[in-house]
């Protein structure tokens, strides 16, 4: 385990703020972005990285998620981290599954959830667990990192920090994207080299959508669906327009939204065996 950490307060005096990092690990550079933003905002930063059985309902995708311990905490260590806590499956449920968990309701049964039934009630669940485990007392002093690919995630978790009245600040953090577009993942491992080629149609269509939007074009989600199920070794899951906060179908401008607020273009799609997921915001449309 990582672990400097240090007493350091914010003017010399108060309590220390924390920055919490929860991870699954098989870090990447889009990890090491959310290490950093909680580095230049907090006294003491923590990266907790735990593969949760409870999200996966596919034992072999749980067999197959990168578990790469020494290759993160070399990673962490160039990102200012204070301590990296690498619970086992033991320590953060020592027993057993858990009988009570976090449920995402509606908000978690659409897109994502559909797809993966029950995984958001245990991503919940752990990171529920991870914020009490680090709350060192008012929401002013903690605040926790996530990135904003996994959209719906950070949706649900900040709604679950409201609904629960968990007092800590979820801070979301900007995609990172490698040089051809594609948005940084666990799993980009496992892409083979024409894989990954055919990939890059989803950071593609969803740029084509960017563009309409601030142009002022019609969508065409028709075309944009199209575009992905004919790739070669694609086969789309789903390609949606949502409320970002809810993940509704956004409302007709005129019916209690303005044509600037931002709406969310989320994208999952199979490439081989690999899941990827991705989004972007439209801004302005009406």
């Amino acid at each position: 385990m990582l672990d400097r950490a240090r007493s350091r307060r914010a003017g010399g005096a108060g309590q220390p703020s924390l920055g919490l990092v929860p991870t699954m690990g098989g870090l990447h550079a889009g990890h090491a972005e959310l290490a950093r933003v909680a580095r230049n905002g907090n006294d003491v930063v923590v990266v907790s990285i735990f593969v949760n059985p409870l999200q996966f309902g596919d034992q072999g995708d749980l067999d197959r998620y990168p578990r790469t311990l020494d290759e993160d905490l070399r990673l962490l260590g160039g990102c200012g981290v204070d301590v990296v806590f690498a619970p086992s499956v033991e320590d953060m449920y020592p027993g057993g599954e858990p009988l009570v968990r976090v449920g995402a309701g509606r908000m978690g049964e659409v897109l994502e959830g559909a797809s993966r039934p029950g995984h958001f009630d245990g991503m919940l669940t752990v990171v529920a667990k991870l914020l009490n485990l680090g709350l060192p007392g008012t929401a002013a002093h903690y605040r926790a990192y996530f990135g904003e690919k996994d959209a719906q995630q950070l949706a649900l978790i900040r709604r679950m920090v409201l609904d629960l009245n968990v007092p800590v600040r979820i801070e979301g953090v900007p995609i990172v994207r490698d040089a051809d577009g594609l948005a940084l993942s666990s799993r980009n491992r496992f892409l083979g080299a024409d894989e990954r080629r055919a990939a890059l149609v989803l950071s593609r269509v969803l740029r084509t959508l960017r563009e309409r939007a601030l142009d002022g074009r019609p969508l065409d989600l028709a075309a944009a669906r199209a575009e992905i199920a004919g790739e070669d070794g694609v086969e789309l899951d789903y390609l949606e327009v949502v409320d970002p906060s809810s993940f509704t179908p956004p409302a007709p401008a005129h019916e209690g939204r303005t044509g600037a607020d931002p709406v969310l273009a989320v994208v999952a799609a199979r490439v081989g065996t690999v899941r990827l997921i991705d989004n972007t915001f439209l801004p302005g449309v009406a």
